[in-house]
């Protein structure tokens, strides 16, 4: 007699995983139990792909600039902006406030606690995405009104280009994070969605904190 295996459906915000063929909710807990054990939904899996290639990605440019370097008799030392001091504030800010908005947000689509703006502190994150992006730009037109441009020298191309690359990476988390907004306004929000906008953002965030200190180090 062949046997038929359900493939588990992925859990969305606020609505419990079915018990088996007759439906309902009777295994309660047991069945959120079996929901964590099954394999990773397509969102996280895809999301691990993208992070590693971004760090691959980085980590080619960072040999570039240790090579690049090591070789030059033409590198000029190049002071950060002072503004990146206060971006990178700002980053790290947001990721703190995205982790109490996805805790918000749990403890309102499961009902676990009364929560009147769920969405309120994700909007903190986005806002505060949206104002390191602004703080970036300041930095490159600081630079600028310094006669320093991307081909100016070795030093200034890599800070461009470090900087450049991680705001069009980190423009994804931010498209990232209102597609979540969207959902959750329309209760469509699933929580693998949520868990992977997520992680893709605290990646950006250590991402920025790294390129950081090496350019503070090498230019």
């Amino acid at each position: 007699m062949a046997t038929t295996i359900q493939s588990p459906r992925t859990q969305q915000f606020g609505q419990p995983v079915s018990g088996g063929p007759g439906g309902g909710n009777s295994a309660g807990n047991g069945d959120l139990r079996l929901a964590k054990e099954y394999a990773p939904p397509p969102a996280s899996t895809a999301m691990w792909v993208l992070i590693t290639g971004i760090s691959m990605t980085f980590l080619a440019f960072t040999s570039a600039l240790v090579v690049r370097k090591g070789g030059a008799s033409d590198w000029q030392h190049l002071t950060l902006p002072s503004i990146l001091y206060l971006t990178t504030l700002i980053l790290l800010a947001s990721s703190v406030t995205l982790q109490i908005g996805r805790r918000e947000v749990d403890a309102f689509m499961t009902g676990t606690r009364r929560v009147q703006h769920p969405a309120r502190w994700l909007y903190v994150s986005l806002a505060l995405g949206f104002l390191f992006v602004a703080g970036q730009y300041l930095a490159w037109r600081e630079l600028r009104s310094q006669g320093i441009y991307l081909a100016t020298n070795p030093s200034s191309s890599f800070f461009y280009v470090f900087t450049v690359a991680h705001v069009l990476h980190l423009s994804g988390g931010l498209a990232g994070l209102t597609r979540v907004l969207r959902k959750l306004h329309f209760r469509t929000l699933h929580k693998s969605t949520l868990d992977a906008t997520s992680r893709y953002w605290h990646f950006m965030d250590f991402l920025w904190v790294y390129l950081f200190f090496l350019l503070w180090m090498k230019l």
